[in-house]
């Protein structure tokens, strides 16, 4: 009934992988390959713990 308040457990994960791309992009356009490869990494680890929150919540 009150679903609608409940807060969405992948929130603060998306929030933290924008911001992970985010400063994986700056890396890159500043020439920091190394930073670039380990923060696009640590993106994409969290990635994968969304997909895997979305599939088991069934959305």
């Amino acid at each position: 009934m009150f679903s609608f308040l409940k807060s969405d457990p992948t929130k603060k994960l998306r929030k933290q992988h924008a911001i992970l791309l985010e400063q994986a992009m700056h890396a890159q356009r500043g020439g920091d390959i190394r930073t670039y490869s380990k923060l696009s990494t640590e993106a994409e680890e969290i990635y994968k713990k969304i997909q895997e929150m979305e599939e088991s919540e069934g959305k």
